[in-house]
């Protein structure tokens, strides 16, 4: 299967995607502490609520906050679940261990 996407980095990016009939999947960067984000958290995921309200998948990036969240993992991908918006999303690694960690930390989180 085959989807029109985008990757936003700008608010009014973000909105305009959320609306366009020809978006069906959206990549937005969302973190708890609004780190490298388009906007603040609460705008960003109402309109993400927006996006998914017509019919869109929502990718996350920037999960940690292009490593501004580095030592909170945990806080990090315990928000990001808890959300509900995200079908996906996307986490850097700079190394295998560090992959491997993410993983099991992923896997542990109880939202």
């Amino acid at each position: 299967m085959r989807a029109h996407g985008c990757s936003c980095h700008s608010i009014e990016a973000l909105r305009a995607a959320a609306h366009s009939p020809w978006v069906q999947i959206i990549l937005a960067r969302i973190n708890p502490i609004g780190s490298h984000m388009d906007a603040d958290p609460d705008t960003v995921v109402s309109t993400l609520w927006e996006a998914r309200a017509g019919g869109k998948g929502i990718v996350g990036m920037k999960i940690l906050g292009q490593g501004d969240m580095r030592k909170r993992q945990d806080e990090a991908l315990r928000y990001a679940l808890s959300l509900g918006v995200l079908d996906a999303f996307t986490i850097g690694a700079e190394n295998a261990a560090e992959q491997d960690d993410l993983i099991r930390r992923v896997a542990a989180v109880s939202v």
